[in-house]
């Protein structure tokens, strides 16, 4: 696993002198004057958070049973300053083939229920999920590996910054907003997420594979989206 060292100042200073007096013995004992440095202090690990990071951080992550039998973490992807960011539960077997996340049959009508309300991954959406490794047999994630997880989607959420959240399918909707009310009567309307001291409207809908299994759940997940649409056009006027 990759883990990235902060340094302070002295202790470069300190490392650098003991490099210096390492190559002086080897030259002969003699080093010289004693060389100056001025070195600054590392960023805080937050502040060294950006996507690319962060999709690192989940690609070598060690944290629960899943790095064990996945074949790719699937970090997600999407616009850098999304209007709305969509999370769902967690990368099926498409998802963890490839290492992208909504491509397989649920995907694929994902992208075609976001164009519909003129949303699109490619230029004002991002895609994550509240976990991000497959479970074996895509079962339900256990809450040790929802737990491993929060911190990246977290970091995302916050550097992302998006005006709304869509939340796709009941095991995200419970994990983010920390409830064990069905999917039924947390979708259909607007609640507020807090997020690092900042509230996101927060629309919860029916994940597509539910769609894809039951079509009668399509005019509800319309209804959802016509919802996010209105409060979107309201947000950009």
């Amino acid at each position: 696993m990759v883990q990235y060292l902060i340094m302070t100042a002295a202790e470069k200073s300190s490392l650098a002198r003991f490099v210096d007096l390492a190559a002086a013995s080897l030259r002969g004992g003699y080093g010289g004057e004693q060389r100056e440095y001025l070195f600054a202090d590392d960023a805080a690990a937050g502040e060294l958070d950006g996507l690319e990071q962060i999709a690192a951080d989940v690609r070598c992550c060690e944290h629960c049973r899943l790095c064990k039998t996945r074949k790719n973490a699937v970090p997600g992807e999407g616009a850098l300053s999304p209007l709305v960011m969509v999370i769902g539960e967690g990368p099926g077997a498409d998802e963890d083939t490839t290492g992208r996340p909504f491509v397989g049959r649920a995907g694929q009508l994902l992208d075609k229920m976001l164009a519909a309300i003129g949303l699109s991954r490619e230029t004002n959406c991002f895609i994550a999920n509240v976990i991000k490794c497959r479970p074996p047999g895509n079962r339900d994630p256990q809450p040790d590996e929802t737990a491993a997880c929060a911190s990246f989607l977290s970091r995302q959420i916050q550097l992302l910054g998006p005006h709304f959240i869509l939340c796709a399918g009941r095991v995200a909707a419970q994990t983010l907003l920390q409830t064990a009310e069905p999917i039924g009567r947390l979708r259909g309307k607007i609640v507020e997420f807090q997020s690092g001291g900042k509230s996101i409207p927060f629309i919860a809908t029916y994940h597509p594979s539910a769609l894809l299994r039951n079509e009668e759940l399509k005019r509800p997940a319309w209804e959802d989206l016509k919802l996010l649409r209105s409060a979107l056009d309201k947000v950009m006027l």
